[in-house]
């Protein structure tokens, strides 16, 4: 028998001070009941009808799939396509599909899913402040709206706060490490963005997927509600299950690097391009730089130089980003 995820720890009335002083540093997924209990879309009495209200007529993609998916949107059998649609709609659109789905015993799975506030929604956004954010800060606030559907494990490079707005949702999550025991799919042709698990979380097939076993004795798991907060850090993979007809969720994205940051995916798919076909005596050495540059723990690599003398290791400028990007970009020409 697989090992059952262990519970998500769970949190009431976080206080921006814990939550920047205990949750963060600890780098741990953390479930923050009733933190958003007060948002009047939680209050009202048909949340999606007040989402519908302040939404803007600006279409938004939606992806759509025909009932035998199950609402679990992923790949076509050939990985060279997905087995759902693609569509533009506006929220009002999407919201009136959604509805008029309801007590279907067969319904199409709908999604439309990072939808940002500022522009879809403007009118939302000064309904849900978040007390555990500093105002002013950087970040990507979007929504989730959708149906029964079943999203697969997958990670995201920002932190994430992920607040219920309506329905219910079974997040369940897996840390970085467990990513040889994911069955992750393409790396460069993805779902949206992020390589995704091909495990169905609900129902895995261990005889495909063995090693999905050992995973699952890592994982973490917790059902919120309306209300209800969850605290991703950056990298942990996550399934999310939407468990009622019609769910919608709130996002919060920040990162804590600075802003000239791009994904390090960018990197592995480098990496993949020079490194994967070396031979194992010339990936070793390879290892070893990198550990020294990059992962080591021997302080500062070029402490040993000057400031000036110490090119991309040195402190960085516009003019240095702007001259690392330019050689990069010629390496590949």
């Amino acid at each position: 028998m697989p090992a059952t995820p262990a519970p998500i720890p769970e949190y009431q009335g976080m206080t921006r001070a814990r939550f920047e002083a205990e949750i963060v540093p600890a780098g741990r997924p953390a479930v923050l009941r009733g933190l958003v209990a007060d948002w009047p879309a939680v209050r009202a009495a048909d949340p999606i009808a007040h989402i519908v209200e302040r939404a803007n007529a600006v279409p938004a993609e939606i992806w759509a799939g025909a009932p035998e998916i199950e609402g679990r949107f992923g790949y076509a059998a050939d990985f060279r396509g997905f087995n759902h649609d693609r569509k533009l709609a506006t929220i009002a659109q999407l919201a009136d599909l959604l509805v008029r789905q309801r007590g279907a015993a067969q319904p199409f799975s709908l999604y439309a899913g990072g939808v940002p506030l500022a522009k879809h929604l403007p009118a939302l956004l000064g309904e849900v402040p978040m007390p555990l954010l500093e105002a002013g800060r950087d970040m990507l606030v979007s929504l989730w709206l959708g149906n029964r559907t079943r999203t697969a494990a997958h990670w995201d490079l920002p932190q994430n706060l992920a607040c219920v707005i309506a329905g219910r949702r079974r997040f369940t999550l897996f840390p970085t490490d467990q990513v040889a025991n994911l069955y992750v799919g393409p790396v460069d042709f993805t779902l949206a963005g992020q390589p995704i698990s091909l495990v169905d979380v609900e129902a895995p097939d261990l005889e495909r997927f063995p090693r999905f076993a050992e995973a699952l004795a890592h994982a973490e798991t917790a059902v919120l509600g309306p209300g209800d907060a969850l605290y991703l850090p950056s990298l942990w993979w996550h399934a999310v299950e939407s468990l009622d007809e019609i769910g919608a969720m709130v996002n919060f994205w920040w990162r804590d690097g600075p802003d000239y940051m791009v994904t390090p995916l960018f990197t592995l798919l480098h990496a993949a391009y020079t490194m994967k076909d070396l031979p194992e005596r010339e990936r070793a050495a390879w290892r070893a730089m990198f550990d020294h540059y990059i992962f080591g723990d021997q302080g500062a690599p070029m402490a040993h130089l000057p400031e000036e003398a110490r090119g991309v290791f040195g402190a960085t400028t516009p003019e240095s980003v702007t001259r690392l990007r330019t050689m990069l970009a010629r390496s590949l020409d």
